[in-house]
């Protein structure tokens, strides 16, 4: 079928609609993905808007025994700095849940004075979904956790990243064992407000 557009319309389509969060424990157990596979991932990544140029974005990527490190150091912070409100499950899930996945990537943003903050979590955001998508693309399986040690301070220095930076979550990847089901979102029409005159 030819068409006046540039790019396959109803693939891309179907790739935003099969997007979906998938968890580590739905990930099929030691099956690796290739690093050039994770790097594509991250190259596409790389490639999200970004407001004066910044590329804000940092990644620290986590495979083989360095997801038994990640384990470690988040299990150990997480103990340290929970006080009363420490819970053992939470300790024992940070210490196995890395090792669930093919690869870890902690997500970081690195400051720029000059923009406001708010446009680089933006910018770092898209960055993710277009990791998201990539990996989408290729059938794996990604999650994106914002808990346990993600806004702690002194987690910031383990990511390479300063008092100034924000460490924004962990992105998990991983084949996928059972597809994922049907996802469903309440219609545009509900979200939009059109303004014609």
């Amino acid at each position: 079928m030819t068409s006046d557009f540039p790019f396959d319309t109803e693939q891309f389509d179907r790739l935003i609609r099969a997007r979906r969060s998938i968890q580590p424990v739905q990930f099929v157990p030691g099956k690796i993905i290739p690093d050039e596979l994770i790097e594509r991932l991250l190259e596409n990544a790389n490639w999200a808007p970004t407001h004066k140029r910044t590329e804000p974005w940092r990644f620290v990527v986590f495979s083989g025994e360095g997801r038994q490190k990640l384990a470690d150091f988040q299990a150990e912070l997480y103990q340290r700095t929970a006080g009363d409100k420490f819970q053992a499950a939470k300790y024992d899930k940070l210490r196995t849940s890395p090792l669930l996945s093919s690869h870890v990537v902690a997500i970081g943003l690195k400051r720029h004075p000059d923009v406001p903050e708010i446009e680089e979590v933006e910018a770092v955001a898209c960055a993710v979904q277009n990791l998201h998508l990539t990996a989408t693309a290729y059938g794996l399986g990604g999650f994106w956790s914002s808990g346990g040690i993600t806004y702690l301070e002194e987690a910031k220095p383990f990511f390479g990243l300063g008092l100034d930076d924000q460490l924004l979550g962990f992105f998990a990847l991983g084949y996928v064992q059972n597809p994922p089901g049907k996802n469903i979102r309440k219609p545009i029409a509900e979200k939009v407000t059109w303004v014609r005159e």
